[in-house]
């Protein structure tokens, strides 16, 4: 990638649409739209129509007519000239508009990513509003959505940036503590930046002691449904799914592997799976590893659901033991086929909430829902702050906390300064920002040293 290159793509989806855009960046853009219009420049930030012509070789065919956006540098997405065709969103169209493109000079297809990458590298954003940028690209539910619009708008970058002024401050005073100690300066600095660490450090912690809700949300809980085999659980899922996600069989073993779906429970993602029935005895080598991933998941899941045949209740063997002994504080436990039980069921089993459902007809999943939304809820909504997305940011986070406390239990100064250093260069990779530029306009500002 060349910085003084111009590119163009496709900003809009692929496929038939009633109207297309094509973006192009970078210093060629106004040629561009001037060479394809035949027409000057329109009034920046303002919609105008135009007719757009083919390429020098035939400048005279019309491609299309609509609508163009001149956005001149640097106030545009990326920083750079930006131009906006809004075309026909026909095949046909499309292609002929990037084909007179490829034919115009300075300018090639743009590669992936690189729209965001310019204008990061051009200061419209930091990193973490691009990776929310690219969350909010790809959410699925309303939750996700609210916390992308969040990070995308740099509320989380705000925050580390805060924290990293902060270290810079202190690392300020600990530097002038260690270079300046003859010249006119304040007593004590570096108990002052040790306290100042000290409260990051607690800032911070709390900050990462959130239970991973961030990144649980922005990838989705993992549901899991176990139970012995025909007690309903793929009918249980395609119930949830609303449609045929899983094959239904009174064949005992037919579901052999993990069937994910995505689902949207009250505005939070969920990713359900449907495993194998849970028994001992499996002949079959294929259906052995279906429990072993079955149980496997179960292990891993975020929440379970354990579904029994309510039939088994008034039976000889009872429920199913190996389900019985999975079942924890995260798991739901359902009572499929009620509508074949005429008694009352039991409102707890193995102290945990017992739902009697019909994955047939649907009775009782009115309230079932209701509490997989609130136990959603309760594991990904979010707090006051923005939170970490990523497992990069956290790993960050952890690095700086850890250098902090280093600083805190040395007794040498400029081991300290180093901890210090190190701490506030982890708060600066998340946001991308790492500038030593910034130490130095603190020091020089505040102490007026060597005036």
């Amino acid at each position: 990638m060349k910085p003084d290159d111009t590119i163009f793509a496709l900003a809009s989806g692929a496929g038939r649409s009633g109207i297309a855009v094509i973006r192009l960046s970078g210093p060629a853009a106004g040629q561009a739209l001037e060479a394809l219009s035949n027409s000057p420049l329109p009034k920046p930030r303002q919609a105008t129509r135009a007719t757009f012509y083919g390429s020098r070789a035939h400048k005279d065919e019309i491609l299309d007519d609509g609508l163009v956006l001149w956005f001149p540098a640097p106030a545009s997405f990326t920083g750079e000239d930006v131009v906006e065709l809004h075309i026909h969103g026909g095949p046909a169209v499309i292609d002929a508009l990037l084909t007179a493109l490829v034919a115009l000079p300075g300018l090639r297809p743009a590669e992936a990513g690189e729209y965001s990458r310019r204008s990061f590298e051009n200061g419209k954003f930091d990193l973490t509003a691009a990776e929310g940028l690219a969350d909010l690209i790809e959410a699925e539910t309303e939750a996700q959505r609210r916390q992308a619009r969040r990070q995308s708008r740099g509320e989380l970058g705000r925050v580390y940036d805060a924290w990293r002024e902060r270290l810079i401050r202190a690392q300020a005073l600990m530097e002038a503590d260690i270079d300046f100690s003859d010249e006119d300066i304040p007593d004590d600095l570096i108990g002052d930046a040790l306290a100042i660490a000290g409260d990051l450090e607690r800032e911070i912690s709390g900050h990462l002691d959130d239970g991973h809700r961030g990144e649980r949300l922005r990838a989705g809980l993992y549901l899991a449904i176990i139970g012995p085999p025909n007690a309903g659980k793929s009918s249980l899922l395609n119930r949830l799914a609303r449609r045929d996600a899983a094959i239904v069989s009174e064949i005992a073993g037919t579901t052999r592997d993990v069937i994910d779906v995505h689902l949207d429970l009250g505005g939070y993602p969920v990713i359900a799976a449907d495993t194998a029935g849970l028994r001992e005895a499996v002949q079959d080598s294929i259906e052995s590893e279906g429990v072993r991933r079955a149980r496997q998941r179960a292990d891993d899941a975020d929440m379970k659901l354990a579904v029994f045949d309510a039939t088994d209740l008034k039976s000889d063997t009872g429920l199913d033991p190996l389900t019985l002994g999975l079942i924890d504080a995260d798991t739901f436990v359902i009572l499929n086929k009620c509508e074949l039980v005429k008694t009352s069921l039991p409102k707890e089993i193995n102290k945990r909430p017992a739902f009697p459902v019909s994955a047939k007809t649907g009775a009782g999943f009115d309230d079932l829902l209701a509490n997989l939304q609130k136990a959603a809820a309760e594991r990904l909504a979010g707090g006051a702050g923005p939170a970490i997305t990523r497992l990069r940011h956290r790993n960050a986070l952890t690095s700086c906390c850890e250098s902090l406390s280093r600083a805190a239990n040395t007794t040498e100064p400029e081991l300290m300064g180093e901890d210090l250093r190190l701490a506030a260069r982890a708060l600066g990779t998340i946001t991308g920002r790492v500038d030593v530029e910034d130490l130095l306009d603190v020091i020089f500002s505040e102490f007026c040293i060597g005036k």
